[in-house]
């Protein structure tokens, strides 16, 4: 008997010192395998008396009983810490991390920015924004504006037109923002100090030139109004826009069929090292055309030519956010390319402002 309860305390010492499953595994075989020491003992009950076996084969049976389920007990918690273990050691975190907020991570496009810029400089001049259809009729955006029948700018190959109407005339996108200025001459009694910045099209496409970009466009009515002002107005918005202390610009003739005179208006720049700077260098960049608003436009809009004088100016905007932010091809602002984004554009809720910066 003393040697039984040896047995089972020093296989229940071995079970209770089991550190993992493989370790238990060895001391349920070596106490109940084949050649086990219980297993020995239940194989000499065959020798034994009918009476002896009985009381003995009882003993050694509740010795079996008490081992097993012992090792079912640490067979059940050796899992749970195996379990847990391989739980800490393999956790995955697939919960997604927060999104960055829209204020860090948006950019303002290039586009929209000078737009802001344009917009806050001629404000503080007192002009007004005006705006018009994308879609025009060749009226407004050719006849009233002086363009005789058979001008180039009429054909198929710089304007999109629609399919002919019933009467025979057709609708187009406009080429340019002055039928913006037309509708504003119509519709407003001078003086008239506006700009019209927006979206245009043409039959084009290349480096420089896509069928759709953005125009803005300068228009004042008044009397006594004379190129000298024009002159200090465009002055004053490229010091403003390019943000830089002076600028010399050279205006030289040139012909568009809505103004009389026009010119062509060109600023000094430097090129050096591939980088266009404004203010300083001896080179020369064209960036707008401008001149007085023609007589017969004057007319065709209701107005009195020897009552009132006027004058206007168009630029790309396009154009002048490649220049003053470095971007090489006008396609490349309209690809969406995220990246492209997140490289030329701006932070948002930073509104351009003269006092502050207007690039930041």
């Amino acid at each position: 008997m003393s040697d039984l309860i040896a047995l089972e305390t020093e296989s229940l010492k071995a079970i209770a010192a089991a550190a993992d499953e493989a370790a238990l595994e060895n001391v349920r075989v070596n106490a109940l395998g084949k050649k086990g020491t219980i297993s020995a003992l239940l194989s000499t009950l065959g020798k034994m008396s009918p009476d002896e076996r009985k009381a003995e084969g009882a003993k050694i049976n509740l010795l079996k009983e008490h081992v097993t389920e012992a090792l079912v007990q640490r067979k059940a918690v050796l899992k749970n810490m195996a379990l847990e273990h391989r739980l800490k050691s393999e956790t995955i975190d697939i919960s997604l991390p927060p999104r960055d907020s829209s204020l860090t991570t948006g950019r303002v496009h290039p586009i929209s920015q000078v737009m802001d810029e344009l917009t806050t400089i001629f404000a503080d001049m007192g002009f007004s924004i005006a705006e018009g259809p994308d879609v025009e009729t060749d009226d407004f955006n050719f006849t009233r504006l002086n363009f005789p029948p058979g001008h180039p700018a009429r054909e198929m190959h710089d304007t999109f037109f629609f399919n002919p109407a019933a009467d025979g005339t057709r609708k187009l996108l406009r080429t340019h923002t002055s039928p913006v200025q037309v509708r504003t001459m119509l519709s407003q009694k001078p003086p008239i100090r506006v700009i019209c910045p927006g979206r245009t099209y043409r039959c084009d496409s290349d480096q420089t030139h896509t069928p759709m970009f953005h125009q803005v466009e300068g228009l004042v009515i008044e009397k006594g109004a004379h190129l000298g002002h024009l002159k200090w107005i465009l002055q004053e918005f490229c010091k403003a826009f390019f943000e830089v202390p002076s600028v010399n610009m050279q205006f030289r003739p040139s012909f568009f069929p809505f103004t009389e005179p026009s010119v062509e208006v060109d600023i000094q720049c430097s090129r050096k090292g591939g980088e266009i700077r404004f203010g300083e260098g001896t080179d020369w960049l064209e960036i707008l055309g401008c001149g007085m608003v023609h007589p017969n436009v004057l007319r065709n809009c209701g107005l009195d030519p020897e009552e009132y004088t006027g004058f206007a100016w168009g630029m790309g905007i396009d154009r002048l956010a490649m220049l003053k932010y470095g971007i090489s091809d006008l396609r490349q602002m309209f690809e969406g390319d995220v990246r492209w984004l997140s490289h030329y554009g701006f932070k948002p809720l930073e509104t351009p402002t003269l006092a502050g910066g207007l690039s930041g």
